[in-house]
């Protein structure tokens, strides 16, 4: 454990902002989690819609730097192009 007065209170800090980031990551996994199960179930009106709030809660997460920016861009490319499929192949 810190012995230093600030590096208690940094200890303190990093628990918090620890917990707060879990709790972050843990949305970020439910909302992909959610569109993958609708695109393999085959509904494209539930897809978009799940897609839409994972995308928002995917950016807010990058933009707090709870993951990189650029691990956003990418979980959101691929749940777009999943999703852009399964529109494709329900308009055949």
């Amino acid at each position: 454990m810190a012995n230093h007065k600030s590096a208690i209170k940094r200890a303190r800090q990093n628990e918090c902002r620890r917990l707060r980031n879990k709790g972050y990551k843990t949305k970020v996994k439910n909302a992909i989690k959610g569109v993958r199960a609708a695109v393999a179930d085959g509904s494209v009106e539930q897809a978009e819609e799940r897609f839409a709030c994972a995308v928002s809660i995917i950016q807010k997460t990058a933009s707090k730097g709870v993951i990189h920016r650029r691990n956003g861009s990418r979980r959101i490319s691929r749940l777009a192009r999943s999703v852009n499929n399964l529109i494709a192949i329900n308009s055949q």
